[in-house]
């Protein structure tokens, strides 16, 4: 298993993390302790980070299946501690489930500009499905000028693009 420090040397390990926890969870994941499970009031004590924004992490992680706990119960006060550890030996299947869930809206997405004809208002910037531009007669609904036809063929091929690279990524080739 990796260590924390290599993966977050991974350029788009870095990046998904950051998308996930921002700066400052991705400052208590290189500050994470390495050994043993840790309460977060010990995490935020030994990192200098926020309670809540230490707590936010822990669960934005838990969410992944990056980070798991276990909950102790004081008997004398009734209270509950949660000792948390990472589990960023998960990162990848996390990364593979998210970008197959990119892949799914593109693919939509880009059946949908393949099934639609767009025209668009050149004064106010509004798309226009043709059987929306078809029941106002061409014209905007807005300021009422005409409408253009809109050509999405880079739109298109951008989606294109952006599927198959995430499909090698995947490797659906």
């Amino acid at each position: 298993m990796e260590s924390a420090s290599d993966l977050l040397n991974d350029p788009a390990v870095r990046a998904y993390l950051f998308r996930l926890v921002g700066n400052e969870g991705l400052d208590l994941i290189e500050r994470f302790p390495t050994d043993g499970e840790h309460s977060d009031e010990e995490l935020a004590a030994s990192t200098k980070i926020n309670l809540n924004t230490v707590r936010h992490t822990l669960y934005t992680l838990y969410e992944k299946r990056l980070a798991e706990y276990h909950r102790i119960k004081n008997n004398e006060t009734g209270w509950l501690t949660y000792l948390w550890q990472l589990r960023l030996d998960q990162i990848y299947d996390a990364l593979r489930e998210d970008m197959a869930m990119v892949l799914e809206k593109l693919e939509r997405r880009e059946k949908y500009e393949e099934e639609n004809d767009f025209y668009i208002c050149k004064e106010c910037q509004i798309l226009f499905t043709f059987p929306q531009a078809m029941n106002t007669d061409f014209n905007c609904t807005d300021c009422e000028k005409p409408m253009t036809h809109f050509d999405n063929d880079l739109l298109l091929k951008s989606l294109k693009y952006r599927i198959d690279a995430i499909r090698k990524t995947l490797g659906q080739v």
